[in-house]
C-alpha cells in the first residue's frame, strides 16, 4: 500500500488493487472509502479527496520507513506509560490514601477508581493494536484523563487545605499513575494523529447543541449535595441533612470540583466537533465514563454504614437516643443522572454513520500513481 496525497485530516493512496481514503495517521487501517484501481476510479477518489479535506493543506507524501518506525515506538512507549500508570494505580488502592483510609476501605470510591483504571488499561491495550484502535485507544484515554485530573485535584485538596499530614501513599501513588497515563496519551497522540476539531458541520449542528448542553447541565447539577441523611430519634423525632455540595468544602476541594466541570463541557464540545466522527465518540466515551463512575458510587454509598460521629454525635449518645440513620439522594443526583444518559445516547448515536451530502465542482488532478 502507497500514501501519495496527505491533508489535515485524510490520507489519499493505493491499496491492493483499489485507490482508497484514509484518516491521517492511519495507513494500516481500513481505508474510509475505497475505488476500483481504474482512470476513472482514481477520478471519484480524488474528487472524493479534495471535496472532504481543509483546502490548501494537501501535500505529496515521501514514503519513509523510518515514520513508521518511530511511530510504532512511540506507540510502545505510550502502552507501557499507561500501563504502568495502572500498576500504580492499583497498588494506590492499599496504603492510606486520605485522612487513614485507603481506598480499598471505601466501597464507593474504590469501584469509581476501579472504572478508570480500567479505561486506562483498555486504552493500552487498544494502543498496541494499532490501527484505528490505536487512535480510538488514545482519544478514550485522554478524554478520562483530562476530566479525572480534577477529580484527583480534589482529592488532594484535602491535605492542601489541612496539612500535608493527611496525604498518605495511596493519593501519591495515584495521582503518579494519573500523570503517566496521561503523558501516555499524550505522546501516541502526537506520533499517530487521530484527527481534529472541525467546523460544524450543518446536518451536524443539533447533535453538537444537544451535546454541549447537556455537558453544561451534568456540569452544574455536579455541584449541589447528592447526598441525604435521615436521623430518627426513638422519640419519634426526624432531622433531615444533606452533604456533598461542591461550594461548602475547602478552596482546594473547590478548584478540583470546578476543574471536573470546566474540563467535561470543554472535552464534550470537541469531540462534538472532532472528525473523523468516530474518534470524537472515542473522546466522548472517555470524558462521559468517569462522570458515570461518580453517579454509580454515590449508588454504592447507599449501602454503606453511616457513622454518627460524622454529625457530631458520639456512639453513646446515638445509643441513648435510639438513633437510626438512613441515607438516600437528593433530586440534584437524579438530574444529574438524566444528564449523563442523555450524553451516552449521543455517544451511541455518534457511532452511526450520518448520511454526507454530495460534493459537486471538485476537479481531478492531472497526477497519478507511479
Amino acid at each position: 500500500m502507497t500514501i501519495s496525497y496527505r491533508g489535515a485530516h485524510y490520507e489519499i493512496g493505493r491499496g491492493k488493487s483499489f485507490y482508497g481514503i484514509w484518516v491521517a495517521g492511519a495507513p494500516d487501517a481500513q481505508p474510509s472509502e475505497q475505488w476500483p484501481e481504474t482512470p476513472e476510479g482514481w477520478h471519484g477518489a480524488w474528487t472524493r479527496f479534495t471535496g472532504i479535506e481543509v483546502p490548501g493543506t494537501i501535500v505529496p507524501v515521501t514514503q519513509s520507513s523510518t515514520r513508521a518506525v518511530d511511530a510504532r515506538q512511540s506507540a510502545i512507549i505510550a502502552a507501557g506509560l499507561l500501563g504502568l500508570g495502572v500498576v500504580l494505580g492499583i497498588i494506590g488502592l492499599f496504603p492510606d490514601y486520605v485522612g487513614g483510609q485507603s481506598v480499598a476501605q471505601q466501597p464507593d470510591q474504590l469501584v469509581a477508581h476501579l472504572i478508570y483504571l480500567a479505561v486506562w488499561a483498555t486504552s493500552a491495550v487498544l494502543i498496541l493494536l494499532g490501527g484505528t484502535r490505536l487512535r480510538v485507544g488514545t482519544l478514550l484515554g485522554l478524554g478520562t484523563s483530562v476530566v479525572t485530573f480534577g477529580l484527583f485535584f480534589g482529592d488532594a485538596g484535602t491535605p492542601i487545605a489541612y496539612g500535608a499530614h493527611l496525604m498518605g501513599a495511596g493519593l501519591i501513588l495515584s495521582l503518579v499513575g494519573w500523570l503517566a497515563c496521561a503523558v501516555g496519551g499524550v505522546i501516541s497522540l502526537r506520533a499517530q494523529p487521530a484527527g481534529a476539531p472541525g467546523r460544524p458541520q450543518r446536518h451536524a449542528m443539533g447533535l453538537f447543541l444537544a451535546l454541549t448542553l447537556a455537558a453544561v447541565g451534568a456540569a452544574v447539577s455536579f455541584a449541589p449535595s447528592w447526598d441525604s441523611f435521615t436521623l430518627r430519634t426513638s422519640a419519634g423525632v426526624t432531622h433531615t441533612l444533606t452533604a456533598g455540595n461542591a461550594f461548602s468544602s475547602p478552596g482546594a476541594v473547590i478548584a478540583g470540583d470546578l476543574a471536573v466541570m470546566i474540563a467535561l463541557v470543554a472535552v464534550v464540545a470537541v469531540a462534538a466537533l472532532w472528525r473523523p466522527t468516530l474518534m470524537g465518540a472515542a473522546l466522548l466515551a472517555g470524558a462521559i465514563i468517569p462522570m458515570a463512575a461518580q453517579a454509580i458510587s454515590a449508588l454504592v454509598q447507599l449501602g454503606q454504614h453511616v457513622d454518627p460521629s460524622q454529625f457530631g454525635i458520639s456512639a453513646s449518645e446515638a445509643t441513648r437516643l435510639g438513633l437510626t440513620i438512613s441515607s438516600g439522594v437528593t433530586p440534584a443526583f437524579w438530574i444529574y443522572c438524566a444528564f449523563v444518559l442523555a450524553l451516552i445516547a449521543m455517544c451511541v448515536r455518534m457511532l452511526i454513520p450520518m448520511r454526507q451530502p454530495a460534493l459537486v465542482g471538485a476537479t481531478s488532478p492531472t497526477t497519478t500513481f507511479s
